[in-house]
This record gives structure tokens, C-alpha cells and sequence, in this order.
């Protein structure tokens, strides 16, 4: 990566540096990437409608972002769409800094509203026993529906989800994580998957047994299991290209709608139901923070307080002196 040293290096440089240093460096998912670029863009556009010329990264002042602030809010976004939006441009200033293009942060002391305090959703062990079923029974169905005709349901497709919903509850994984999984970073004997999480960061999660025979069940009805270095989970048999996140959710939205429940339920409430139940028999917080990959711990106590809420109604409704 060349070395900036004017202050005064055109923005577009400068944001492009920023998202190669995303993608190269830090590894964030595609989707950070894309919410970074779509934010720095917004802003970037204001800034031009209103001043009536181009931004100048080096030369805002908080002001510039209060006003910003101040424009967001009139729009009426929510509290968490404003957050994302300066947690991008705080970000970029972040990464200037670093390199020395600017001093200091104009972003820094800009005070935004507070986030809402919104608790994880996630599905019951009943919830999730249905889900885990479902895509089996979709390929029953699809096979009684071609019975006695020339096309025959194919399975393979339907054991690979149900393998990639068993590997999410099982291990706990980002739907990025799930993709990206190779075969060798499986670990059957041990009963353990090698993450590459946020970051590049790596770390050792536990595999349940079921998920683990539903992956060789799905293996052995292929015309070649996977090589170590190939993906675990595959879009095309034929390709053998590795499945990719909106393929996982098209077809997690189908098994929701099959069992009843919420088809807008994403891949990510499967990671929060994994935390919560884990928390639910007695597993300490340490521990699920570790399986998590969460850097922080304050990430991980979400999930606590999940579970007392769950125990106080429970109280609420059962004790005669509640």
C-alpha cells in the first residue's frame, strides 16, 4: 500500500485506501463493506449539496457532523441506522489518523442519541428441533410431488441445508464463517471447527455429533466429498463453488415459512438462539464469549439478560406474591 504523506491527498484516494485496508487488512464482511461505502457516500453527497463543492476529508470540523446529525434526524432514521452511519465515518478517521493524514477526529466528540435497548431475538429448542427437521420434510414433500413422473427430487440440496443448520446451531458460526468454512478445518475426532472469524481472527469452536454426521451424511450423497481445502458446503454440486450468504438466507426463509415461523428471521438469530440456550443450561458467560468470537464481553452479556427476562415473567406468572 503506497505511502500518503499531504494532508491535502483527494478524498477519493483517500477513501479508497480505506476499503482496501477494509478488505485486505481487517477483513470485514461484505456487508460492513458495503454499509461503510453506502455511508461515506451519503455523507459525501450532503456535503456537496449543501456547500456546493466536493468534500475535503482534512478541512471538516465537528460542526460539519452535527450538522449532518441534525439532517439524519429530520429524515426520521432510527437510532440505530444514524449509529451506523458515523460509526462508519468514525471509522474512516480512525483509519487517517493512523496513516497521518489528519490530527484528529471531527467525528470524536459528536454526541449521537442513544441506542435503544433491543434484546436478541431467538428461537425456542422446540422452535429450532422444527427448523432442524424442516428440510428433510421438504424434500419428502418434493418427492411424493414428482412421484410417477420423469423428474425425481433431488436430496442433495436438502441435505446440505439441513447440515448448515445443524453446523449454525451447533457451532454458533456468522453466516460469513459458514461460507468460508473448508473441509479440513474440521476437526471430527476432536469434535472441533477451525473459525476464521471478524479480523482474521481464529479460534477453536466445538462441533456437536449431530452436526457432524449430518456433514458426512451430506459428504457421502456427493459424486466426490470435498478435498481440505475445498468448502465444506457447496452452491453447485457441479462447481463445486462454496455457498454464499444470500443463498443461505433464501433458503432459511423457506424453512421458517414451512415450520410457521417468522420467514424474516435471519441466519444470525440461529447464532443468538446457540448463546441463549447455551446460557439457559448453565454455560459461563467466559466460555460462550470464547465460542462467540466476541472481542468484548459487554457483546456476550446481551444474551443474560435475555434469560432474566425469561426467568423474572416466569416468576411473574407462577408466584402467588409476584
Amino acid at each position: 500500500m503506497p505511502e500518503l504523506t499531504e494532508t491535502r491527498e483527494p478524498p477519493s484516494d483517500w477513501t479508497d485506501l480505506f476499503f482496501r485496508f477494509l478488505s485486505d487488512e481487517k477483513d470485514a464482511s461484505v456487508y460492513t463493506q458495503r454499509n461503510y461505502r453506502q455511508a461515506l457516500g451519503e455523507f459525501a453527497q450532503w456535503h456537496r449539496d449543501t456547500n456546493e463543492s466536493p468534500v475535503c476529508w482534512s478541512e471538516l470540523e465537528r460542526n460539519d457532523f452535527r450538522l449532518f446529525l441534525r439532517q439524519l434526524g429530520r429524515r426520521e432514521l432510527s437510532q440505530a441506522a444514524i449509529r451506523l452511519r458515523f460509526s462508519a465515518l468514525n471509522s474512516f478517521y480512525k483509519f487517517l489518523m493512523r496513516r497521518g493524514l489528519v490530527e484528529s477526529s471531527p467525528v470524536k466528540d459528536v454526541t449521537l442519541p442513544k441506542p435503544a435497548k433491543r434484546l436478541p431475538q431467538f428461537l425456542t429448542i422446540d422452535q429450532m428441533n422444527a427448523l432442524l427437521d424442516a428440510p428433510m420434510q421438504e424434500f419428502e414433500a418434493e418427492r411424493v410431488a414428482k412421484k410417477g413422473t420423469r423428474k425425481k427430487a433431488n436430496q442433495v440440496p436438502y441435505l446440505r441445508d439441513r447440515a448448515i443448520l445443524e453446523t449454525i446451531y451447533s457451532c454458533g458460526l456468522r453466516i460469513g464463517e459458514i461460507c468460508r468454512m473448508l473441509a479440513g478445518e474440521i476437526e471430527p475426532d476432536e469434535h472441533v471447527v477451525n473459525v476464521h472469524g471478524k479480523g482474521k481472527k481464529e479460534r477453536q469452536v466445538p462441533i456437536g455429533r449431530a452436526a457432524v454426521e449430518t456433514i458426512r451424511f451430506y459428504w457421502d450423497r456427493l459424486a466426490k466429498p470435498p478435498a481440505p481445502d475445498e468448502p465444506v458446503f457447496f452452491a453447485s454440486e457441479k462447481k463445486r463453488s462454496a455457498i454464499y450468504p444470500r443463498l443461505v438466507q433464501l433458503r432459511l426463509k423457506n424453512y421458517l415459512s414451512a415450520c410457521g415461523l417468522d420467514p424474516s428471521l435471519t441466519p444470525h438469530k440461529l447464532r443468538h438462539s446457540y448463546a441463549t440456550h447455551l446460557l439457559d443450561a448453565g454455560a459461563d458467560l467466559r466460555s460462550v464469549q470464547e465460542m462467540l468470537g466476541h472481542a468484548n464481553l459487554t457483546t456476550t452479556q446481551v444474551y443474560t439478560h435475555v434469560t432474566t427476562e425469561r426467568i423474572k415473567r416466569a416468576y411473574d406468572e407462577a408466584h402467588p406474591r409476584a
